[in-house]
């Protein structure tokens, strides 16, 4: 790997040299990248900046919002609106679309955000994250509608996260492997740490809330009690359990040294079919995960086929080291 290569260097070459994204995709992540930047330098004042505590209102989710989702999303939406890239935005935080006002120039891209996941975390100084998808506007539609935005994620274009850790870190993909990127703040901009990412097949690690084992389905507990029973267990192995309650972070750990990553459905709301959301959440961390040699199903079917019918559609999770989540899914099968 070349070293110092920014990342507006590095979106160059995947424009120009390998001919992989077009120059309007280029732009608008850059400025999602400068968007995340602004969020990070937000984050990292706290209680400096007087952004720590709840804000009083709920989002359409029905959570309590945190002041900082609130900044993330109004800093997302402002720096995307006039640029000329996109047709509209959706939001975690907002009940519909957002259209690019008439005064702006309206591109062909549509952007997905969940502006701060990992809220819970804000207030005691543990990792968070900003997470992105990105669409193209279906052709020969005059404006936009929510029916636009609703696209199986094998149809995404772009997508990526923004971890606001111990460093701030942007890990990319555009289908074609995926990337990190360290935020140097004397230079004031992301540079390339990290190419073609890979994830083990294998791992001896698992991510789940061990709280709600008790709402958990059979297969499920079948292959948690497995990675408990350890080496003489059937695994014939130990596990460590980890789980920071913050997808984010909890996928980024995955993508450096592999794991598995589960949040299923449970009993305490049947008629739902998961707790995180399908366009905002899922869909691109699974095209992360899988361009990086892992696999994310729901259980049973492949999280990238699934064809949305719903703007806020939540979905059930098993992603990370290809070999794990092949068993958990094999295991909804059989049950």
């Amino acid at each position: 790997m070349k070293k110092n290569i920014t990342l507006s260097r590095y979106l160059v070459e995947q424009q120009r040299v390998d001919g992989l994204i077009p120059a309007q995709l280029r732009l608008l992540i850059e400025v999602v990248a400068r968007a995340c930047k602004r969020i990070s330098h937000s984050v990292n004042k706290g209680a400096l900046g007087d952004v720590l505590g709840t804000a009083g209102s709920e989002n359409v989710q029905g959570e309590v919002q945190k002041k900082l989702d609130i900044i993330a999303n109004e800093v997302l939406i402002e720096a995307n609106e006039w640029g000329g890239h996109l047709a509209a935005m959706a939001s975690e935080e907002m009940d519909s679309i957002y259209l690019v006002p008439n005064r702006y120039p309206q591109g062909e891209y549509l952007l997905m955000f969940d502006p701060l996941d990992g809220s819970s975390n804000i207030d005691v100084n543990v990792s968070i994250g900003t997470i992105f998808s990105v669409l193209k506007k279906p052709e020969g539609h005059p404006g936009v509608t929510e029916d636009d935005f609703l696209q199986a994620g094998a149809q995404q274009v772009a997508a990526g996260y923004c971890v606001y850790g111990p460093q701030t870190t942007l890990v990319l993909t555009f289908g074609d492997g995926v990337a990190m990127f360290t935020l140097d703040r004397e230079q004031g901009s992301f540079v390339l740490t990290q190419e073609n990412v890979r994830i083990p097949e294998d791992t001896k690690e698992f991510a789940i809330n061990m709280s709600n084992m008790r709402h958990w389905d059979a297969p499920v507990k079948r292959y948690v009690d497995e990675c408990l029973a350890g080496v003489e267990g059937p695994r014939n192995k130990d596990f460590n359990m980890r789980w920071i309650a913050s997808m984010v972070a909890d996928v980024h750990r995955i993508l450096t040294r592999g794991g598995v990553f589960m949040y299923p459905w449970d009993k305490r709301e049947p008629n739902k079919p998961g707790k995180l959301r399908l366009m905002y959440e899922a869909n691109p961390m699974s095209w992360l995960v899988e361009q990086a040699g892992g696999a994310a199903t729901n259980g049973r079917e492949r999280i990238l086929d699934i064809k949305p019918t719903k703007l806020h559609e939540r979905v059930s999770v098993v992603l990370g080291s290809k070999n794990e989540v092949e068993r958990i899914t094999r295991y909804h099968t059989e049950a």
